[in-house]
């Protein structure tokens, strides 16, 4: 028995529906699978140009370029080794959850690590490569080094803590602590902050000048904070999917269901996708 044509309420709800699950899965299919790729791709491209910049003496040293500009978000400045958890990464600039799409990032108000005062650098634990997956199982006296345009600095863990958990001493004058962040809790659930503190043993590096203060610092870059700066990325990413979804519905009754496929499945992946990374800005930037 033939089935009855469906009414345009039936036709509107299941191209909702459709509309909905594509998006739910290029979500899951960005964050588990293509954020991991993006990641490796990031750091490889960072590999090269920082090794580049130790090379020709320009790897910055304070908040400023070498050409007396400020240091943009993004930017390389340092390289992260820490053997016993199996951690190379290169650190940049900033930690908004768009510069920690690329790796671990360092907090603009915080001097470099190795130099004189308190370095907080903050990862991901799971999304884009989770770089800092694996800190909380650092214990006191294990060591890593951190490469930065003053050279290898030598750290050793304190130990780890989580909120309400007391802290270190503040270091003395001329001593240097690091401060690795990331999130706790299950995978992509994020309950909290974990911190490893870390202090210098190798000898201290002098402090580069810095314009950014934690009075000026923006809120996204906080932990566990989100970044709304790109919401009007995520509204034109939408109406392309949009679009390309109403396309879709035309080209099946016009050309059938074959050629469709064809034509729109790569365009629906792609404007699925680019509307999950936009998503993934709006999530807290350690996940």
């Amino acid at each position: 028995m033939p089935l009855a044509p469906l009414s345009p309420a039936q036709v509107l709800a299941q191209s909702s529906l459709a509309l909905v699950a594509a998006l739910v899965f290029a979500f899951v299919l960005n964050l588990m699978v293509l954020s991991h790729l993006q990641h490796l791709v990031s750091q490889q491209q960072l590999v090269d140009t920082f090794r580049a910049q130790l090379s020709a003496g320009t790897a910055p040293v304070s908040e400023g370029a070498f050409d007396d500009t400020l240091l943009p978000d993004g930017a390389p400045v340092a390289l992260i080794e820490i053997p016993s958890i199996g951690v190379s990464e290169v650190v940049v600039e900033g930690t908004t959850s768009g510069e920690l799409k690329a790796g671990p990032g360092h907090r603009r108000d915080t001097v470099l690590p190795g130099q004189a005062g308190v370095s907080v650098v903050m990862a991901r634990a799971a999304s884009y490569g989770g770089p800092f997956s694996r800190i909380q199982e650092l214990a006191p006296g294990d060591a890593f080094s951190v490469l930065t345009g003053q050279g290898v600095q030598e750290f050793e863990v304190i130990g780890v803590r989580y909120a309400g958990d007391p802290a270190p001493p503040s270091p003395i004058a001329g001593e240097s602590r690091l401060i690795l962040e990331t999130a706790r809790g299950p995978a992509y659930i994020p309950t909290g902050v974990a911190r490893v503190d870390a202090m210098l043993v190798s000898d201290t590096q002098p402090s580069g000048q810095r314009q950014s203060s934690f009075r000026t610092l923006p809120p996204q870059a906080m932990e566990l904070a989100t970044d709304t700066s790109t919401v009007w990325a995520l509204v034109f990413a939408l109406q392309f999917f949009v679009v390309a979804e109403l396309a879709a519905v035309w080209a099946y009754r016009r050309i059938g269901a074959q050629k469709m496929w064809v034509v729109f499945v790569p365009v629906m992946l792609l404007a699925g996708v680019l509307v999950a990374d936009q998503i993934t800005r709006l999530l807290p930037n350690l996940l």
